[in-house]
């Protein structure tokens, strides 16, 4: 030990870089021109340790013997992180992970309408926090100022692909007037795509200023749906008519508004508003008093009555003086009971039953509104209610309003009012050419039972000019004796279809027979249409449950042409709802402490809402 302590302990190499070296070094070999590396040789103690190409020895060494050296290695000394403290550290901004984060908020702001002031709250603050702590929340005006406008470019991009694909454009537009007294205007676009599905977009929900049938017209050419021959659907007030006829698009006034405006002309009668205005007080009233609510409980479980609480109506929805009227009839002994008790009468004086005659009267009414519940039901219950089913509900409704000698003087005034009131929709040429044929290429529809044989020919000749006029039948092509099915590609066909293979007979004697073959006349565009539409007609219709888009789906490859004209058809909408659903989202978007939000951030909020997938 001692010859060896005489011995000079040279430095390891430079590129040595663990901390241990800082204590051990080497001997030269014999001939000093190199470093012995089998033994590494404390600094401290001159110990030779075995090194075998790693510090395990060494380190082991230092904490066995010289601990406190350890201790001071540690002091002040950079460290590696750890993964506790590598995940504190904040995303770049510009990571994907950081961009994936701030674009989920912005869908959050848009689909659960949202206020952006969220963003600086802290409960979302703290939520944001507990799910990824290196994520750091940008400002509000970061998001009103790009996040947002760039989510909106990127639908809107999008939207305008999906409308550039289809064949023909319907719209929906209204108007309404928002809490800070700034009019808005609602467009929405309806379409059938190539899968045979109907697919609808929200395109404008702006602050204007302007007349209507300029929105319109600047919402067609910024759009670029001019090509697409668009229908408007609106609501019957005069200055949407007036629009849409400035405008000069094809124009449907909404079925449901039709109705609506029948109904309220009936509930507007002298003995049915007096009716009314009775069972609508005692609703209210059980709905203000509580002593009169536990009685009418108490006595629907006598009684054995479902537990349902009274119904009062809204005026503006007709269908809600309906629910009123049969909710009252189904609770009324329980309602008489409650109010011939002793606990409701000592508090009021003012509420009284209703007589026999009364109820009776009820009755009648909530009989004669029925099918008027039916046919608003029906528009409800459609998937996507098109054009098609306005024409067979209009004369259905028609010939259920009209009076028999059975009826009660006071049924006899409802269906009066209703029937005149729905005797002047949908009068002019224009309106019936478009329902008619909009309802024969609709197979529920088709074989036209509400028309008289005059109008079904008519419809039929319509449906030929509407194939030519589109384009959808060309000149020549086929022979008398070929039917429609014979234009058809093998492109159009479905994929279940076996392609026809050329028969040897074909190969052998073709030449011979293509002379005589082409001397047969060539069938005209009208015959050719003539002969799809027998064809689609001789065909069985579709049950009235069924989905009129799935039966084109799997029968367009019969009748191409038609197709193409069931397409631009049956996407126009049977109700302008669509648009003024987006009324129910604004206002949820623009409420009394959002009012100063700017009409661009709600045109873009409502936007997102509704187009986003």
């Amino acid at each position: 030990m001692a010859e060896n302590n005489k011995k000079l302990i040279k430095d390891p190499p430079a590129s040595f870089h663990s901390k241990v070296w800082r204590h051990f070094g080497f001997y030269e070999t014999v001939d000093g021109k190199a470093l012995d590396k089998d033994y590494a040789i404390c600094k401290n103690c001159f110990a030779k340790i075995k090194y075998n190409s790693n510090t395990t020895n060494l380190q082991m060494h230092l904490v066995r013997y010289h601990g406190e050296l350890l201790s001071g290695d540690n002091e002040g000394k950079p460290s590696q992180p750890t993964i506790t403290t590598a995940f504190k550290a904040k995303l770049p901004f510009g990571s994907p992970r950081a961009q994936s984060i701030t674009k989920s908020i912005a869908e959050f702001l848009c689909k659960d309408l949202r206020p952006y002031s969220v963003v600086e709250n802290d409960g979302f603050c703290r939520m944001l926090t507990t799910l990824e702590p290196r994520y750091e929340i940008p400002s509000r005006r970061h998001f009103t100022d790009k996040v947002i406008p760039a989510l909106y470019a990127d639908t809107r991009a999008k939207v305008e692909g999906a409308l550039r694909s289809a064949k023909r454009v319907a719209l929906t537009c209204d108007g309404w007037t928002s809490r800070a007294t700034e009019s808005f205007v609602t467009i929405t676009a309806h379409f059938i795509d190539d899968n045979w599905d109907a697919q609808s977009y929200t395109m404008n929900d702006s602050h204007t200023g302007a007349h209507m049938a300029e929105v319109l017209k600047k919402a067609v050419d910024e759009w670029k749906l001019t090509e697409k021959e668009p229908a408007v659907v609106t609501d019957n007030a005069a200055n949407m008519s007036v629009a849409v006829e400035i405008a000069g698009y094809p124009h449907v006034r909404c079925f449901a508004h039709v109705l609506n405006l029948a109904v309220q002309r009936a509930l507007k009668l002298p003995n049915v508003a007096r009716l009314l205005g009775r069972i609508r007080r005692i609703c209210t009233f059980f709905h203000r008093s509580t002593s009169a609510a536990e009685a009418l409980k108490r006595n629907q479980k006598m009684l054995g009555l479902p537990h349902h609480k009274l119904i009062t109506d809204v005026v503006v929805r007709w269908n809600s003086a309906y629910e009123m009227i049969s909710r009252f009839l189904e609770q009324q002994p329980a309602v008489t009971a409650a109010l011939l008790s002793p606990e409701v009468r000592k508090n009021t004086t003012d509420i009284s039953t209703l007589t026999d005659g009364d109820i009776k009267n009820t009755e009648e009414v909530a009989k004669a509104l029925h099918p008027m519940l039916v046919a608003t039901k029906s528009m409800c219950e459609e998937k996507s209610p098109t054009v098609s089913i306005i024409a067979p509900l209009h004369a259905q409704l028609l010939s259920d309003t009209l009076s028999t000698i059975e009826d009660a003087p006071l049924v006899k005034d409802i269906k009066c009012a209703i029937h005149g009131d729905l005797s002047k929709r949908y009068m002019s040429a224009e309106e019936k050419n478009f329902l008619y044929v909009a309802s024969a290429l609709d197979p529920r529809f088709k074989s036209m039972l509400f028309l008289s044989p005059s109008e079904v020919q008519e419809t039929g000749s319509n449906a030929d000019v509407g194939m030519q006029s589109d384009g959808n039948v060309e000149e020549g092509g086929s022979t008398e004796e070929s039917g429609p099915a014979d234009d058809t590609s093998d492109e159009d066909r479905p994929p279940h279809t076996p392609k026809k293979r050329r028969s040897a007979l074909a190969n052998l004697l073709g030449q011979t027979f293509q002379h005589a073959r082409s001397s047969l006349t060539p069938s005209s565009p009208n015959s050719k249409a003539e002969k799809e539409v027998q064809q689609y007609q001789e065909s069985s219709p579709l049950p009235l449950s069924d989905e009129p888009l799935g039966w084109w789906k799997s029968e367009a490859y019969k009748y191409p042409h038609l197709a193409k004209l069931a397409q631009s058809y049956l996407c126009v909408p049977g109700t302008s709802v669509p648009s003024e659903r987006i009324f129910s989202t604004t206002g949820d978007i623009i409420s009394a402490q959002r009012c100063a939000l700017t009409s661009e951030h709600a045109d873009q909020l409502v936007f997102l809402k509704k187009n986003m997938p």
